[in-house]
């Protein structure tokens, strides 16, 4: 027997585009002779569908192309996820396809409700694990989290099964190639038997799916793997099943974030029909990474850059936004503001007064290039990508309607630290200087008064990104971080910066997902609240 694990990219809402490529998929895999073709998690909807799953009538359009697929699986089978609804309950759903019909349908049975899940929203839970027999195997069909849990997997492993598929929507984040490669390999060594796994490829708003399909042996070891961060068609013959040579899927985080960034980001602009994407270039790492992250995800000439020097911006800057921007050789315009600037501030002076505060003339250069960006963007229909990275979205060091502003926060869940090992990698990887060696080796400054710099607001982007990660994605208490040797008074000023922004990062757009805990659906912390620490 020929199985294909076919790694789809999804578009959530798109049923007949979604419809239309497993078509074309079944009828490539027909012409190869496959026997059993296997499709993603909720493949036919894209996933998450999130609250298109209260219409009534999405479900039944979903139902309606099950249909029209299942008609064209003849002499083979296929297994495509979909969202099947029952005496007014909807599950999240596996159907087997054979002759022309639906001949068995499996509703998944452990429903994620963490993180960025939250299925027990919209599904109910299935009750029974099916073996089925095809093409005389035994075979059980689960979906995702069912085989992350340890009760599932106990059943599983007493009914004698020579074939496990495992259709998933596994979002990706760094280090989770590795857990769930571990996940897959536990379930094939305890129920004896080979993993198949499908996975979803593809960006949906903050989420990236990286693919990684694999099959796996039952000793646990990897027979091959699917490419990552791209669609794929893994086809593999059980008369194999006794060897193979496992494809190499080596984790190097630096380089899994850039591939993440790129995908989120070509696939936000391209499924939401953007015309390009346009970015301040300020001669800055921030937004050189952002720049060049965009160029390669859409190519440079769906890049507008725009330099808004102001009259605390320095000639070393400016040369380098230049710079940059001709050796990316995207379009590019320069925009004064320091005209703007006084002609506001000499309107508002006499209003202000006595109780003028050096912040709020700092803010208001950020707010007058973040409405230049937006006329642009409303002109030209170009998606503003801002360029604000996760160390500042996490203490607030940004502007609200200013350099927060943007459709999309490309960098949201970078951390500062993570940000200058991307563009390094992108220099490594292009073998020249695509991002100036003295951009990367210039102190991080926001320029809005005179030699300003982060750590006059900051601890040192190395440390803070310690305590960051381990107060956000840890969940830790100040007296924890404290005892893994940081200093009281810089962890009590970073939790209390971090607590105080939660106002700005609602209103910020969205952002990849990169790290295990992004802000967002990962993290709901409410705005108003008096505890501490």
């Amino acid at each position: 027997m020929k199985i294909c694990l076919c790694q789809i990219n999804s578009t959530v809402g798109d049923l007949d585009g979604n419809a239309k490529k497993i078509k074309e998929k079944l009828k490539l895999a027909s012409s190869r002779n496959i026997d059993l073709v296997v499709f993603p998690e909720l493949c036919l909807t894209g996933y998450p569908p999130e609250d298109l799953l209260l219409k009534p009538h999405f479900i039944a359009r979903n139902l309606h192309w099950l249909k029209k697929i299942a008609s064209s699986v003849k002499s083979n089978f296929a297994v495509v996820g979909f969202v099947d609804r029952k005496h007014g309950k909807i599950y999240n759903a596996a159907a087997l396809l054979h002759g022309g019909r639906i001949i068995y349908v499996y509703h998944k049975i452990k429903l994620p409700n963490y993180g960025v899940f939250d299925e027990k929203r919209y599904f109910e839970s299935g009750q029974n694990i099916p073996v089925c027999d095809i093409k005389g195997k035994r075979v059980s069909i689960s979906i995702c989290e069912d085989i992350w849990d340890k009760n599932f997997i106990k059943f599983l492993s007493k009914q004698k099964i020579e074939i496990a598929l495992n259709i998933s929507a596994s979002p990706f984040y760094l280090g989770k190639l590795f857990i769930r490669k571990k996940t897959v390999s536990h379930l094939a060594a305890s129920t004896n038997s080979f993993v198949f796994y499908c996975n979803s490829v593809g960006g949906q708003d903050e989420l990236v799916f990286d693919g990684s399909s694999m099959i796996v042996s039952p000793r646990g070891k990897i027979v091959s793997m699917a490419k990552r961060f791209e669609e794929d068609m893994l086809i593999f013959d059980t008369k194999n099943l006794t060897g193979g040579n496992a494809r190499k899927a080596e984790e190097n985080k630096i380089e899994d974030a850039y591939k993440a960034l790129l995908l989120g980001l070509k696939d936000y602009v391209q499924k939401n029909e953007f015309a390009k994407v346009i970015i301040g270039i300020s001669g800055g790492i921030d937004s050189a990474l952002t720049a060049a992250l965009s160029c390669d995800a859409l190519g440079n000439k769906n890049v507008v850059g725009i330099i808004m020097p102001s009259m605390y911006t320095s000639k070393e800057t400016l040369a380098d936004a230049i710079k940059l921007s001709q050796k990316l050789n995207i379009e590019y315009h320069i925009i004064d503001i320091a005209d703007t600037f006084d002609t506001i501030t000499r309107r508002i002076n006499p209003h202000i007064g006595t109780h003028k505060k050096e912040i709020a003339y700092e803010n208001l250069q950020a707010r007058i290039r973040a409405v230049i960006l937006m006329a642009f963007s409303n002109n030209f229909n170009y998606l503003l990508v801002n360029t604000g990275n996760k160390s500042e979205v996490s203490t607030g060091y940004c502007t609200l309607y200013g350099d927060m502003a943007g459709g999309f926060g490309l960098l949201k869940d970078v951390p500062k630290t993570l940000v200058y090992k991307i563009a390094k990698f992108i220099n490594k990887k292009n073998r020249k200087e695509i991002i100036l060696s003295s951009i990367l080796h210039r102190a991080p400054t926001a320029e809005l008064k005179p030699n300003q710099k982060d750590q006059d607001t900051l601890p040192p982007y190395s440390i803070l990104d310690k305590i960051l990660s381990l107060y956000i994605e840890g969940d830790k208490s100040a007296d924890e971080i404290i005892a893994k040797g940081f200093s009281g008074e810089s962890v009590k000023k970073v939790i209390k910066m971090v607590d105080k922004s939660e106002y700005k990062r609602r209103q910020s757009p969205p952002g990849i997902k990169i790290t295990p805990k992004a802000f967002g659906k990962d993290r709901r912390m409410p705005i108003t609240s008096k505890f501490f620490m």
